[in-house]
């Protein structure tokens, strides 16, 4: 595999933030009861995390190491700003939902974690495609969580989209706990454990 591929590659499954890294854990049990929060809060962490990326490389030489951490933190909190207050004008429903995860964005351990590890020492280019990897192996994670729980928990799908599908027709008895955190946590821990074998089975890595 090419480098530019490995670099998005690896956040996708190898190193995927969810079901391996096990990090971003609050917006991931908190807002995966709807597809549809589950994907803001996937593309809204990508974007910041793109971003943050980018500037981070291209700023890394000019930072001092001794004020790199504070620096890293007020250039992801500006790009969490800009997401929360686009988000606030075009997608007001999403930004309600999202509540003070949006904001939480900033302390998120996703970015500030590729910030430290990658970005700061690696290319604008390879930073850029690591954001994009990481940023799409968390969106794809929320999305099949909030899938899960969504349907299992409300017999829905794409509920609040103008999409919404009833899976199992109006007869259907939600489980209303997988819509719960116990439900969160239950899901997530089977798709980490499905994870853990797949990744073994195959040798992905």
């Amino acid at each position: 595999m090419s480098s530019p591929w490995k670099d998005i590659w690896r956040g996708i499954l190898p190193e995927n933030p969810t079901f391996r890294l096990v990090l971003g854990m609050c917006p991931t049990l908190a807002v995966t009861t709807m597809v549809k929060n589950g994907l803001g809060m996937g593309l809204s962490t990508m974007a910041v995390l793109i971003c943050s990326n980018v500037v981070i490389s291209a700023l890394r030489k000019l930072i001092p190491e001794q004020v790199r951490i504070p620096v890293y933190i007020v250039v992801i909190a500006t790009f969490v700003t800009i997401v929360e207050m686009l988000l606030k004008a075009f997608q007001p429903d999403l930004y309600r939902d999202l509540g003070i995860f949006i904001p939480l964005i900033v302390v998120n351990c996703i970015i500030l974690g590729r910030a430290e590890a990658f970005a700061g020492k690696n290319t604008i280019f390879r930073s850029f495609l690591d954001g994009l990897g990481m940023g799409l192996g968390f969106t794809l994670a929320l999305l099949l969580l909030s899938a899960i729980r969504e349907i299992i928990g409300s017999g829905t799908f794409l509920a609040g989209t103008g999409a919404e599908v009833q899976v199992f027709g109006s007869g259907f008895e939600p489980f209303a706990v997988f819509a719960a955190p116990a439900g969160a946590f239950v899901v997530l821990g089977l798709l980490i454990a499905l994870s853990n074998v797949a990744f073994k089975r195959f040798n992905i890595g």
